[in-house]
């Protein structure tokens, strides 16, 4: 079995830049806060040292003169870890960037809790929520080396603000050379039935990996990678979540504010729908190693698995119809039997209660297999 390779997207945002600039983007500067080491910004400064401008530790005031660099015709892309770009220099982004609409591009490295031994202080789970809240901006959130670099390249032709998250830790590379990034629009990895798995960034591998334990216990999920989480690609969630009927978001992010209500926002005023989210609880993180801290803050893809197989089944039953049945036929797959027939063994009483293994099956294909002119009310969870 060849070896997965992995590589962090911090280390694509550097490449895809000196890409960019190779490939004729003569108007690229890039700005950093005495980080690019860290950010890999470096790659493109040892390239092209006339364009790369280090604003020293100032992120407020990079971002008032990345600003400046734009109304000259420039693309600026302005880089920083995410909790100095995001958090930090708010205030500025907001006021100087995004409320005249500038094209002006910022590069977040370092976010979430995969930031490990740095701590709390340096684990950004606020930076979606806070970016979302900007009008106008966009927000992109790549999940692999190949996205990242697309990711930025389109970033770099959008005409307008964007905010790029970008991580410390190296995740797997599960897309080809000839997939094709775009923004506002979310990618179907796996299709499936019985539940719909959202994620982003590196937690869409984890989200993959998932989707094959719950397929060795007969649960078909949808394994969906939202890139964009602003502008949603709300036809993608809402259709899915029609198909599946249960729809579980993964964010290395705060549940508050991120991607989870981003798709709730959305399914509330188009398609209501059971959700769980899944990402940092209403708490800061710590410091530790970034894998062991991801698998304690249940951002793995065991507690994915986990979170699906508890997710369970809603059954309506409209009492007033199963009175008239002599069959009620439910259409549920096999690891759901226990669970719907405790709920509804009060009501259905004496019925012959029929369940599906096909949960396709029509009502008369029930009344062909049992014969008869029997009512029956066929009965599909939600």
């Amino acid at each position: 079995m060849a070896e997965v390779k992995c590589v962090a997207t911090r280390e694509s945002y550097g490449n895809a830049l000196k890409e960019l600039a190779a490939e004729g983007a003569d108007n690229l500067v890039v700005l950093d806060a005495d980080l690019s080491a860290a950010t890999k910004t470096g790659i493109f400064k040892k390239a092209f040292p006339e364009r790369h401008i280090n604003c020293g530790i100032a992120e407020s005031n990079m971002m008032c003169v990345a600003a400046g660099l734009s109304t000259m015709g420039l693309v600026p892309f302005a880089s920083s870890f995410a909790m100095f770009a995001s958090g930090r220099a708010f205030e500025q982004i907001r006021n100087s960037i995004g409320y005249p609409h500038l094209n002006v591009k910022i590069g977040a490295t370092h976010a979430g809790i995969s930031v490990g031994e740095d701590g709390a202080s340096h684990q950004c789970c606020e930076d979606f929520a806070l970016m979302r809240s900007i009008p106008g901006m966009t927000v992109i959130c790549p999940a692999d080396d190949v996205e990242a670099k697309q990711a930025v390249k389109a970033a770099y032709a959008l005409d307008g603000p964007v905010y790029l998250r970008f991580g410390r830790l190296a995740v797997p590379v599960f897309h080809s050379d000839d997939y094709k990034f775009e923004i506002g629009k979310g990618e179907v990895i796996t299709e499936g039935t019985d539940v719909t798995i959202i994620a982003n960034g590196l937690m869409v591998a984890e989200a993959i990996e998932a989707e094959k334990m719950l397929k060795a216990d007969g649960i078909s999920a949808e394994i969906i990678n939202i890139a964009t989480i602003k502008p949603l690609d709300k036809e993608l969630v809402v259709n899915s979540a029609k198909k599946t009927g249960k729809v579980i978001t993964v964010e290395e992010h705060s549940i508050i504010g991120g991607l989870g209500e981003a798709v709730c926002a959305a399914l509330s005023e188009e398609c209501p729908t059971p959700v769980k989210r899944i990402g940092v609880n209403d708490e800061f993180g710590h410091s530790g190693p970034a894998k062991d801290l991801l698998k304690q803050f249940g951002l793995s893809a065991e507690n994915i698995y986990k979170v699906a197989k508890e997710f369970g089944i809603n059954v309506t039953l409209d009492n007033r119809e199963v009175a008239k049945a002599d069959i009620v036929f439910l259409a549920v797959k096999p690891f759901y039997y226990e669970e719907v027939i405790d709920g509804i063994k009060d009501v259905v009483d004496e019925k012959q209660l029929i369940i599906s293994v096909a949960a396709g099956k029509s009502v008369e294909w029930v009344e062909n297999a049992f014969g008869g002119k029997k009512k029956i009310v066929r009965i599909m969870p939600n």
